[in-house]
């Protein structure tokens, strides 16, 4: 059994351990004297405290996929704005270049004295000369004819490439208006979520650490008893064991969004840094893996898979077998190992298929 293995199932072994003692260590404390004080009336439960904030926090990470999103498409559209600067810039010089070889052609006729080319033939002495200069005139109309459409043809490029760059502009700019609000409801969202849990008692701070665990327990138990894992036999492929490894050596780093290493992550951010160090790149949002990778049933899922939750599939966790996914949660919380149905699992998706 490999490195690897040996650690990721030890890190199954210690998910499976580490919600037993939640699950236990929250009924112990619900039946003793420990157990938090009933709240006043109208006053919110720490139940309810939980689910609040887990919202906000959900909704941040929307709010975090949106913000990727049009940073990817920015980075890309100053991409293309350079491009374009390129390619005015090699027109420019064409139309020099053409507006020179013009310049010549003028210059050559007027020391001819500016006598048409026609009427020189006319004038010549021979039959023999008469046929070459009128095939040489020919050869200058036309080279004539192909210089002015040359000139035309780069003219209008540069137009186009004009209106290319006013349009890139307009998009680089919706999406810095897009990536500051987004910006915005994410430090919105975030500073509420950390205010509920600032008001929180130390006591009460740890309890809700062990109602996030029963909830994700619950959940897990839930999944599993659908019998799931008895259908997900599949072994990881080469480039998915070599995700999971890099997955696996990121846990204990904190979330940070926007985040993509090497010492924070975002959820996104983790799953797809670990299938570019296994030589794969996808995209860099949730709802981008969701929308542009191959979905598979979860019967097939295998090692290295990606798993979308929430119907908005804000979230992403990579699945590393034994019914548990590595994933990078929220702010406040580190990459861990958690249980692949803790979550709403929107689909499956496999980069490598």
């Amino acid at each position: 059994m490999g490195t690897v293995e040996r650690r990721r199932r030890r890190g199954v072994s210690a998910l499976t351990l580490l919600c037993a003692t939640a699950l236990l260590a929250v009924s112990a404390m619900t039946g003793s004297a420990q157990a938090a004080p009933t709240p006043e009336p109208g006053a919110k439960s720490l139940e309810q405290v939980r689910q609040e904030i887990d919202e906000l926090y959900r909704q941040a990470g929307t709010a975090t996929d949106a913000y990727n999103l049009a940073e990817g498409e920015a980075k890309a559209q100053s991409a293309k704005i350079v491009e374009i600067a390129k390619q005015v810039v090699a027109g420019q010089d064409r139309i020099t270049g053409l507006k020179n070889r013009a310049g010549a052609a003028a210059r050559a006729q007027y020391r001819s004295g500016g006598m048409p080319a026609g009427a020189r033939l006319a004038l010549s002495g021979t039959p023999s000369q008469f046929l070459d200069g009128a095939d040489r005139i020919r050869q200058g109309e036309k080279a004539t004819t192909d210089l002015l459409s040359e000139l035309n043809r780069t003219q209008s490029d540069l137009q186009k490439y004009a209106k290319d760059a006013s349009a890139q502009w307009e998009k680089l700019e919706a999406n810095r208006i897009k990536q500051e609000n987004s910006k915005k409801q994410i430090e919105e969202k975030i500073k509420s979520a950390e205010s509920l849990e600032s008001k929180l008692e130390a006591e009460e701070k740890a309890r809700l650490i062990q109602l996030e665990q029963e909830a994700q327990y619950k959940a897990q138990t839930a999944w599993l008893s659908t019998g799931v894992l008895k259908e997900i036999n599949s072994s990881a492929s080469e480039s998915g064991k070599k995700a999971v490894q890099y997955a696996t050596a990121q846990m204990g780093k904190p979330y940070v969004w926007g985040a993509v290493g090497p010492d924070s992550f975002d959820c996104s951010g983790l799953t797809s840094q670990a299938w570019r160090a296994a030589g794969k790149g996808i995209p860099r949002t949730s709802q981008e893996q969701l929308r542009l990778l191959p979905k598979v049933a979860i019967k097939d899922m295998r090692p290295g898979d990606l798993i979308i939750y929430f119907d908005d599939a804000s979230h992403v966790g990579m699945y590393v077998g034994d019914g548990a996914m590595i994933h990078a949660p929220r702010p406040g919380r580190n990459v861990t190992l958690a249980g692949a149905g803790s979550m709403p699992i929107r689909a499956v998706v496999r980069p490598d298929a």
